[in-house]
């Protein structure tokens, strides 16, 4: 299951393993080591013109609806509230349930690695309207949720970008939730009235852990079957960013402190973008032969195994493939390759001594040793990776969507150009295979 992109996995099991034979004789104390240089640790910021900003947006309380984070430049305030990188216990506690293991134990191991690390933008700040914003939706990996890419997701935004990162309800992510009404027996129980017909008072949060594959039972039909949805939910989150675009009123479940209607007219609806890692790169790939609004798509590291291949002739935008040095095998990179086109772009590179974890922010929060044991960190520079990453997709971008920045001044990394770039894939693929 890590193979195929379910980046946490192997993270919760050792570390459960380790400290469950350890914590008589030191407590936690020996994940110290692997984060004594904890202060130098944390999610970079982001490195374009705009202040970033971001909240959450679920529309309608049930499953059906839409849930993802928002990522937009905006306005420098006084008030500058970094959110938690990990929103709450309970998504802590989805690992643990994913892994079969016990939830207190797990839920202290990862508040002591991951618990005090900030998002790097301003929750709810006013948005900063700066010309019209292309826009962007992002689809996040197997047993991960929506505040995970922060490093991509706000660099995008740093730079004009408006982004959606949905928070999947296919029960692929480690953890999400809703909200149910609450039945007539739990209104007779409640101590106190409600205070006010619009708050939620009247509604229950409901959580939705990770589904395993089920003794004997095939992993693709399932695989299959989530990708569609998952593809589903990116256009469901485009089409309510369409209404924001165009005026019309919007009910965010959440209350956020956001004033939704200032994105009135901001989108540039003709310039969308999907883009997605692992899981979320095969959702890419889905959501463009579903949906002609994308008009390009970026896949990071994808997992192309849930995807059916009579899909793959029928996705006509341009398609850029970044992928990581120790991930890929030959079986998918030819499904990659069957998408190679004479006429649209199609692009591939290869970052030099990254891994699968390369693109998800865990590879910025865990000390040297920790995150090399744990594959979270390849031999690169995290940061260094995640540059390379940012400024060829940026540079994409504006090559794909027509738009008149600076990107292109990173366009030799979209054919390897660099030291730390393969042009390509360092996978030997046989062509009979493709």
């Amino acid at each position: 299951m890590f193979s195929h992109g379910g980046f946490v996995q192997l993270l919760v099991k050792r570390i459960y393993e380790r400290a469950r034979t350890d914590q008589k004789r030191y407590g936690l104390g020996f994940f110290a080591m692997g984060t004594s240089c904890s202060n130098h640790l944390g999610i970079p910021p982001a490195k374009g013109p705009n202040a970033v900003g971001c909240t959450d947006f679920m529309m309608d309380h049930t499953e059906k609806g839409s849930f993802f984070r928002l990522y937009y430049p905006c306005q420098k305030t006084e008030k500058d509230e970094k959110p938690d990188w990990v929103p709450c216990r309970e998504y802590f506690n989805g690992l643990a349930d994913f892994m079969k293991i016990n939830r207190t134990l797990s839920e202290r191991i990862f508040n002591h690695l991951f618990g005090s690390f900030k998002i790097p933008a301003s929750l709810d700040a006013p948005f900063k309207s700066n010309g019209k914003c292309p826009v962007v939706i992002f689809s996040h990996g197997l047993g991960a949720f929506r505040t995970l890419y922060s490093a991509v997701c706000a660099e995008l935004a740093s730079h004009g970008f408006i982004v959606a990162s949905v928070e999947h309800r296919d029960q692929s992510a480690s953890a999400t939730y809703y909200f149910r009404e609450k039945t007539e027996s739990e209104k007779a129980t409640e101590k106190e009235p409600p205070t006010s017909a619009s708050d939620q008072s009247n509604l229950v949060r409901e959580w939705m852990y990770y589904r395993s594959l089920q003794h004997g039972e095939s992993e693709f039909p399932l695989r299959n079957k989530q990708v569609k949805q998952r593809a589903d939910e990116c256009i469901l989150a485009l089409d309510k960013l369409s209404e924001m675009n165009s005026g019309i009123p919007v009910q965010n479940v959440l209350q956020t402190q956001f004033d939704w209607s200032t994105l009135e007219n901001s989108m540039d609806m003709c310039r969308i973008a999907a883009v997605g890692h692992s899981f979320g790169g095969a959702t890419v790939i889905e959501a463009l032969c579903k949906e002609v609004k994308f008009k390009c798509g970026v896949v990071l590291d994808a997992w192309m195994f849930p995807l059916d291949d009579e899909i793959f002739p029928r996705v006509k935008q341009p398609i850029f493939f970044i992928n990581s040095e120790k991930f890929q095998w030959a079986g998918n990179i030819s499904r990659m390759k069957k998408l190679d086109s004479a006429v649209i772009p199609r692009k591939m590179i290869t970052i030099r001594g990254t891994v699968h974890q390369s693109f998800p922010d865990f590879t910025f929060l865990t000390g040297n040793w920790i995150g090399k044991m744990m594959k979270l960190k390849g031999e690169i520079d995290p940061e260094l990776a995640i540059d390379l990453c940012n400024q060829a997709t940026l540079a994409f971008l504006q090559r794909s969507l027509g738009l008149d920045k600076n990107f292109n001044q990173w366009d030799p990394l979209i054919d390897g150009q660099d030291e730390n770039l393969i042009q390509g894939t360092n996978i030997t693929v046989l062509q009979s295979a493709i």
